[in-house]
């Protein structure tokens, strides 16, 4: 295995995917507390980040699932989300504590995937020349670096929901953060890839 190829899996990798600790700390920050919550987060970022690596490597042989004119309306998913997260906290009025609530568990894994994978379209874009330019042995170790990292980034995500200071704000802030990170991110997929004619 070239360590070049790794260490440059592992630098795209962090540049197109910072974002997503901060996201997932909201997501760990929500789980807290639910019984399975961790294991349907990670399962939740595999799945998104799987489908964001299905759809660049087939991509990078010619194949298309989206057009490009389709992809900036993935913001659809997390502005979605969002605004159902807000409508939740505003319903319940941010009580953690409510029964609804706790039979829910925290997020579901196919919400953390979805915002996941729309947060990805601008990975896709990114991965497509260098997976086409690495040929298939150079592809399987950049998905290889990815698909540890993204252990790597769960972690990150864990560590920093759980740090007393940090615990203490999204436990008090994270029920508005949620959602206002899952519309902004929505709304920034939607207006940079002109969708509507933003």
């Amino acid at each position: 295995m070239d360590l070049g190829i790794v260490g440059q899996a592992a630098g795209l990798f962090a540049v197109t995917n910072i974002d997503d600790i901060l996201i997932l700390s909201l997501f760990f920050a929500q789980g807290a507390g639910h019984p399975g919550a961790t294991r349907r987060i990670v399962l939740g970022q595999y799945l998104g980040f799987a489908a964001i690596l299905a759809v660049a490597v087939a991509a990078a042989f010619g194949a298309t699932f989206l057009p490009e004119s389709a992809v900036p309306y993935l913001g659809l998913l997390p502005l979605a989300l969002g605004l159902k997260a807000a409508w939740q906290a505003w319903k319940h009025g941010g009580d953690e504590d409510d029964e609804e609530e706790a039979k829910e568990g925290g997020p579901k894994a196919l919400e953390v995937a979805a915002v996941t994978f729309a947060n990805g379209g601008d990975n896709i874009g990114v991965y497509v020349p260098v997976f086409a330019t690495a040929g298939v042995g150079g592809m399987s170790v950049y998905a290889v670096v990815f698909l540890i990292l993204v252990a790597v980034w769960c972690f990150a995500g864990r560590f920093f929901a759980t740090r007393p200071l940090v615990a203490k704000a999204l436990s008090r802030w994270g029920h508005v953060l949620l959602p206002a990170v899952l519309i902004a991110i929505g709304l920034l997929i939607l207006i940079k890839g002109g969708a509507f004619g933003l």
